[in-house]
Parts: structure tokens; C-alpha cells; sequence
């Protein structure tokens, strides 16, 4: 080898070196740069040169620029940001929805039924009393303020998630454009070659995109030979190298809400993710706050429904002058068990007594409905007509609704022994008004006049035989909470708000433990990226010296070479 191919050769490594050095200063400059990647310099030899019988080496060259990174654990931190990201989601709502429910604080609901029952039983102490009946009512209206609270609160949860699915859906879409332009600025910049140097700060700017679409929705990615990617979600692809499919929101109706869900806008077919944000908003909106409130309108009605059917046999300290129904029927030649009432009736009877304030005789008439499902069965216009036959009363249907009057001042009337729920159903003589948790209220009717709290049993204003035990020994209004319900195979109403209440409780405790084992993963994971492709400063400073020495060297050998040539030109 000459002097000038000696030169030439200490030239190189002088460059290689140069080029090493600035490696080194791009990567303490991004040390604490977010989703930076640490770059390495690839040496290699140079071609070897033969010289009659030697094979003389040409130095070093730089084959390439590459990150650090094993793309193994890219794929399994992807997952774990995935299941991170759909667990805290869960996580938080059920501590929203904990909050709502605020059991254990002086206001809950649970608080609110023992305050309601126990002013019920008040009245049998002084059951004349019209300000102890009152009571009863105000606490009534407290208990059902509170499960109406609730309930709008839990609606108010639901909706704010839905929002939030809409939002996604864009950011979606922002996320896959993103990662299709990166693909064609890498695949240019590159060539194609994989082998050559990474374009390393564009291929930083994809891997924290595609690291943010994780954590919306779970993915799959794969590098093809251009040095693009594709992105999978489910069985679909988002993105294939330089083209990319949008999503859209696609609405629909559930349960009261106009609910958001995202589909692919080329084939319409919904996103079903396994993990991520998007996957936990679902879940969250549908099957955590969709499901309380489904629990909470169930207790509702139960509520209602069963201590209306006990309420409405009894009667007050007066009767009624009118009466009009709160429940109405879709067609009222229809039998009442297939009228679309929000509560069913079924085969049995009710009376109907009409008292004569003047001579105070009270008339007794039973009231029949057939709902046994053989023969006739009774509709509405078929119980007008069997209360219009009865004297001194008229009956009529207004609205799908059953009314009933008094056709003369010295009258008045009240119900009793109901078998059927009818009265519960249509919404007579009862106490609560309302199906749902939203709607759930008092009757205005004992709002107005509280002496018409149907306590007694004997007759108007005869008893309290409402409020004690029955024949078969259950309770009725005074210990309602702990009666057992047949429609609810004997539970009490007390045990299903403990259902509801530890559903929720536990549901949570689950979420917690879960977020906490993923919030683990994912920091263990992130740990073993950062010891592989973190820039750890004190090893820079260490390959620093070592390319600085070896520039060093490099140079000494010039001078060296270049004292040589001077001899050599001085010969």
C-alpha cells in the first residue's frame, strides 16, 4: 500500500469517527427527549486490497446508522400499554360510579329507605296524627329525590364516556394518517433497504404514534421489506404502507341514550377491540354504568310495583271524591295483561267501598279480573263498566287512563283487598308514581292530602292494619325493606339494593386489582426498554473518549504519513 493509500485509509477512519462522535451528541441531546430512541453506529471493515501476494485492509467504514431496539418487546409493551389503558378506564369509572352510589355517607340511599320506613312506622303510634302521615310522605319524597339523583347522575356518567367515544374516533383517524405519511417519507428516504441506515427520527415519530393508536385499540404490526408498516386491528387493516382506512361513528339507540359506536367507513363493519381505551369506554358505557342503571331502574320498579300492590289494598283516614289513574294502557279493548302497562296485573279481584258520609254506611262491592287466560279476560273498558255498574260511582277511560268519580257529595270511596295488583298497575290508590329510577315520585294526590295515607285495612280511617303483619305473617307497609318479595324469589328489597350496591363494590375491587397488575406489566416492560434503548448518559461519555481517542489516533498517524512523504520528496 502507498503513503497516499495510507493517507486515504487514515482519512476514513477520521470521518468514521467524526460521524461516531456526532452519534454520540445526537443522543445526549435526546436524552430526555420523549419516545427517542438511542442511535449506534455500525463499523465494519473496508474491502481488502491485494498487493502482489498480500491482502492489505483499507480501514474502516460506516456501514450504518440503526436504532436500538428489539421490535419483540415493541410489540409486547403495545399490548401491555392496551390492557393498561382499557383497565384505568374501568378503574375510573367504577370510582365514579362509587361515588355516585356515596354509601356509607349520611345521604345514601340505603339511609334514605330506613329514614322512609321507619316514619312509616311512626303512624302507629299516632295513627290520627295527620303530621306523622305527613312525614311518611316527605321522607317518601326524599327517598325517591335520591334514587332520581342518583340515577340522573349515573346517566350523566354514561353520556360524558359516549362523548368521549366520539372523540376517539377522530383521534383515530389522526393517529392512522399520521403513521400512513411516515411509512412514505421512511420508504423514500431509505430506498427500500432496509439494510442501509434507519431513518431514524421519522421511524421515532411513527413508533410514538403507533404506541398512542395502542392505547386507543389493541393492534398488530408488521414491517414489510419497503421499511412501511401495516396496522391490524382485529381482522381488518387500519393502515397497509401508504394507505390507510378511516373510521367513523355510527349512531344508535340504547337504552334512552343515543349511543356512539366506531366502524370502519370502507366496509361498516364495527371495531371490536380486546383491550385499549376505546374497549374500556365500551365496556364502561354499556355493561358498567348501562348495567347500574338497568340495576337501579330495577329496584325502582320493584319498589313500586310491590309496595304499591300492599299500599293500594289499604285506605286512608278519607276517601276519595276522584281518582284518575297514573298508568295507561295502549288499547283499551286489550286484556290489562297485554295493554303495555309498565306493571302486569294478573287474575284476581279488588272491592271497591263506597261511604256514605251521612248515614255512614259503607257498601262493599267486589270487583273481578279475569286474567286466567281461558274465555273472556278483562280489559280496561270492561272494568269501567263493572265500576259504573256499581251505584253512587262512575267510571271512565280518558287517555288510555281509568277514572273514577263520585257522583254524589255525601260519598266518598277507597279500595281494599286487591289480589290482582290491578289497582298497583293502572296506578290507583297508590302511593308511589313512575317505573323507572328517573321518573320514580309520590302521588300527588297524598302529597296534597296526607290523610289519605293508606294505613288501615278495616275500612276509612279504621285501622292500621296496613302497616302491620298479614295473615301469613309478612310484613307490610311499617317493615316493608325486610318483607320477602315472590316477584323476586323471596328477597327482600333490602337484599337487592346490597346486590346492586355489591355488584358495583365488587366490580370495582376486581378493576383496581386488575389496573394494578397491568400498571406493574407495563412499567416492567417500559424498564427493559429503557435499559435497551434509553440513553444512558454516563455510557455516552464513555464511547465519547473512545472515539475521541481514536480521532486522536487517527490524526497522530497522518502526521506520521505525512512526515514520511516529506522524507520521501527530500530523497
Amino acid at each position: 500500500m502507498s503513503l497516499f493509500g495510507s493517507i486515504r485509509m487514515a482519512s476514513n477512519t477520521l470521518r468514521a469517527n467524526e460521524i461516531a462522535l456526532q452519534v454520540v451528541g445526537q443522543n445526549i441531546a435526546n436524552a430526555n427527549t420523549p419516545g427517542y430512541i438511542r442511535e449506534e453506529v455500525l463499523f465494519s471493515p473496508a474491502p481488502t486490497q491485494r498487493q502482489g501476494n498480500l491482502l492489505l485492509g483499507l480501514g474502516v467504514r460506516v456501514e450504518a446508522i440503526t436504532r436500538k431496539i428489539d421490535i419483540y418487546l415493541e410489540q409486547r409493551l403495545r399490548g401491555a400499554v392496551s390492557d393498561l389503558a382499557s383497565a384505568e378506564t374501568l378503574e375510573q369509572t367504577y370510582a365514579q360510579l362509587e361515588g355516585v352510589i356515596g354509601e356509607l355517607s349520611d345521604t345514601d340511599l340505603s339511609t334514605s329507605l330506613d329514614d322512609f320506613f321507619c316514619s312509616i312506622s311512626e303512624i302507629l303510634n299516632q295513627p290520627e296524627n295527620v303530621s306523622i302521615r305527613n312525614l311518611a310522605v316527605l321522607q317518601g319524597q326524599t327517598l325517591t329525590q335520591n334514587i332520581n339523583r342518583m340515577a340522573a347522575r349515573a346517566a350523566t356518567l354514561r353520556a360524558d364516556v359516549n362523548e368521549r367515544v366520539e372523540g376517539l374516533a377522530t383521534e383515530i383517524n389522526r393517529l392512522t394518517e399520521e403513521i400512513r405519511t411516515l411509512n412514505i417519507r421512511i420508504t423514500q428516504m431509505e430506498g427500500g433497504n432496509v439494510s442501509a441506515s434507519d431513518a431514524v427520527g421519522l421511524r421515532d415519530q411513527r413508533l410514538e404514534a403507533i404506541q398512542g393508536l395502542a392505547k386507543l385499540i389493541d393492534i398488530r404490526v408488521t414491517e414489510q421489506e419497503s421499511g412501511g408498516v401495516t396496522v391490524y386491528s382485529g381482522g381488518d387493516f387500519l393502515v397497509f404502507e401508504g394507505t390507510v382506512r378511516e373510521v367513523e361513528v355510527v349512531l344508535d339507540t340504547d337504552r334512552g341514550l343515543t349511543v356512539a359506536d366506531i366502524h370502519l367507513a370502507a366496509t361498516d363493519s364495527p371495531l371490536n377491540p380486546t383491550s385499549g381505551e376505546v374497549h374500556g369506554l365500551l365496556a364502561a358505557r354499556d355493561d358498567i354504568l348501562g348495567g347500574f342503571l338497568d340495576d337501579l331502574d330495577s329496584l325502582a320498579a320493584t319498589l313500586a310495583f310491590e309496595f304499591n300492590k300492599v299500599y293500594s289494598a289499604g285506605q286512608g283516614l278519607g276517601g276519595y271524591d276522584e281518582v284518575t289513574g297514573h298508568f295507561q294502557v295502549d288499547d283499551v279493548t286489550k286484556p290489562l295483561n297485554q295493554a303495555g302497562l309498565d306493571f302486569t296485573p294478573q287474575n284476581g279481584s279488588f272491592q271497591l267501598l263506597v261511604h256514605n258520609n251521612r248515614t255512614g254506611l259503607t257498601q262493599t262491592t267486589d270487583i273481578f279480573i279475569d286474567l286466567n287466560g281461558l274465555g273472556s279476560e278483562t280489559t280496561l273498558e270492561d272494568l269501567a263498566a263493572a265500576l259504573n255498574a256499581i251505584d253512587g260511582i262512575a267510571a271512565e277511560t280518558t287517555g288510555g287512563a281509568l277514572r273514577i268519580e263520585s257522583e254524589s257529595a255525601d260519598q266518598e270511596f277507597a279500595f281494599a283487598d286487591d289480589t290482582s295488583g290491578v289497582l298497583a298497575a293502572l296506578g290507583i290508590n297508590t302511593f308511589f308514581t313512575g317505573s323507572t329510577a328517573l321518573d320514580l315520585g309520590i302521588n300527588p294526590e297524598v302529597v296534597a292530602d296526607p290523610a289519605k295515607f293508606a294505613a288501615s285495612r278495616g275500612g276509612i280511617g279504621a285501622d292500621t292494619a296496613n302497616l302491620t303483619e298479614d295473615a301469613d305473617g309478612k310484613a307490610r307497609l311499617a317493615n316493608f325493606l325486610d318483607r320477602p318479595l315472590d316477584s323476586e324469589n323471596g328477597a327482600t328489597l333490602s337484599v337487592l339494593y346490597d346486590r346492586m350496591v355489591g355488584k358495583t363494590t365488587q366490580g370495582s375491587t376486581v378493576a383496581q386489582a386488575v389496573a394494578n397488575g397491568s400498571r406493574v406489566f407495563e412499567m416492567s416492560l417500559r424498564g427493559q426498554k429503557m435499559a435497551l434503548s434509553g440513553v444512558n448518559l454516563d455510557e455516552e461519555a464513555v464511547r465519547m473518549l473512545s472515539f475521541q481517542r481514536s480521532y486522536q489516533a487517527a490524526a497522530k498517524y497522518i502526521v506520521t504519513l505525512n512526515e514520511l512523504f516529506g522524507i520521501l520528496v527530500n530523497l
